[in-house]
């Protein structure tokens, strides 16, 4: 009787540290897709982005309380992510030295408070101290919950974080919705979504308590080759980048992101604006118009990442960049019929991007996943922030329509997809997957 014996798996010097190590026999440490933990952890991801996005909802409030101009509506934009852009990758590049689950029920419970804040607020400084906290919430919650996410997924990386975000963006589709209900009663009636928050908080308890349990908090030490200061663990032949290829690639990354959020600002921040001066639609139509553009939005990135595993994420970076152009140029020029229709599209389309990409930076950067977490969702908010303030100033000097007309053109970026390589491993045969 012959005993099979388990074939060794390969082993490739790199240039890792023993994070990336850690990292590489953490992925290998869940073999199965834990959908309980990604489904609880996606919800929260809603809950935590459908209180970041009362905040766009609230800026008819805030401008009619406050007598706010839309360079000031911008300044509060530009403060809650700005203070996230900052804060994400050193919270990521922290929790991939030092693990911190229950840093996720923290940055809840400051979002939590500047939430509140939102609702008591006397002054604008008052305000830009709430965004702030808000800002700094999410920074704390961001990076921490993309590595679950990743902890969870069982090798289906793209998966994962297209299930983990989808919930985010669901979460910011449901916020001006909701918005919408307490528009009438006023700044005070904000106070009544911290029911939200605290339902993240219990949630986020039990998530901790899982990853705390996880292997890869409790492994202390992991098998290294000593010849080559390498893990055992299974490791990609693109690790063997140069640096400056992987700086090159990640500056292009970079762009592409510029490109899409920049984009996303406009219609995020302005949308409402937007509808109000062109076709004078009510402030509650406009809000809906909104949320069903976020909605789309949150659609398109549900598809992302799972097509990004099956076909590459090179292909989905390329078709959701540049194939959105098109219909961005014909925005500025169409009638309200029409621009329901092509913001819908452009939501799906541009938003499958975000998951290839940031599984793509994580594949790049082996065992950086929370430092590249924290850089991606950071960056995104900073540009989330810097492209309100700079449209909301463009507008007061302009008017909202031109702003259109500018930021049609910035998909174009998207050509830069031709530099990046492809880092998918080669496919396995299929009489070989079913022996394995």
């Amino acid at each position: 009787m012959s005993t099979t014996v388990p074939e060794p798996r390969p082993q490739m010097a790199s240039d890792a540290n023993p994070t990336t190590i850690q990292a590489a026999a953490s992925a290998d440490a869940g073999k199965k897709t834990v959908f309980k933990i990604l489904l609880a952890i996606s919800f929260c991801h809603l809950l935590n982005d459908t209180v970041q996005s009362l905040i766009p909802a609230i800026y008819p409030i805030l401008q009619i309380s406050f007598h706010l101009n839309l360079g000031q509506i911008g300044l509060i934009a530009l403060t809650t992510q700005v203070t996230a852009s900052l804060l994400q990758p050193l919270v990521g590049l922290y929790t991939d030295r030092r693990p911190q689950p229950y840093s996720l029920v923290v940055g809840m419970g400051i979002t939590l408070i500047g939430l509140l804040a939102f609702s008591m607020a006397p002054s604008f400084g008052t305000i830009l101290v709430a965004a702030a906290l808000v800002g700094i919430g999410s920074a704390v919650f961001h990076p921490e919950s993309s590595r679950v996410a990743r902890m969870a997924s069982g090798g289906q990386h793209g998966m994962a974080q297209s299930l983990f975000q989808v919930g985010g963006n669901a979460g910011t589709a449901l916020g001006p919705s909701l918005a919408a209900f307490a528009l009438p009663k006023g700044q005070s009636s904000i106070a009544w979504y911290s029911v939200v928050a605290l339902l993240g908080l219990a949630l986020l308890t039990n998530i901790g308590t899982w990853t705390s349990q996880h292997p890869s908090y409790q492994s202390k030490s992991i098998p290294i080759d000593p010849a080559g200061f390498v893990s055992t663990g299974t490791v990609h032949p693109h690790t063997a980048l140069p640096a400056r290829k992987v700086a090159f690639c990640l500056a292009i990354l970079v762009a592409l992101m510029f490109s899409k959020f920049f984009y996303l600002a406009s219609l995020i921040s302005y949308y409402t604006f937007y509808l109000m001066n062109r076709f004078h639609l009510s402030v509650h139509s406009a809000q809906l118009h909104l949320s069903l553009f976020l909605g789309a939005v949150a659609a398109g990135t549900f598809i992302g990442g799972p097509v990004g595993d099956k076909i590459g994420r090179k292909v989905v970076i390329w078709c959701s960049i540049l194939g959105v152009l098109p219909f961005t140029l014909l925005l500025p020029y169409a009638n309200l019929f029409w621009t329901e229709i092509l913001t819908v599209v452009i939501g799906f389309i541009l938003a499958s991007a975000f998951s290839a990409i940031l599984v793509y930076a994580q594949e790049l950067v082996p065992g950086r996943v929370g430092a590249v977490s924290g850089l991606f969702f950071g960056f995104a908010f900073g540009m989330g922030g810097v492209g309100a303030a700079l449209l909301g100033k463009l507008a007061d000097m302009t008017d909202i329509k031109f702003v259109y007309h500018v930021c049609s053109f910035l998909p174009a970026i998207g050509i830069l997809t031709a530099f990046l390589p492809n880092l998918e491993p080669p496919k396995m045969p299929a009489a070989q997957r079913s022996a394995t």
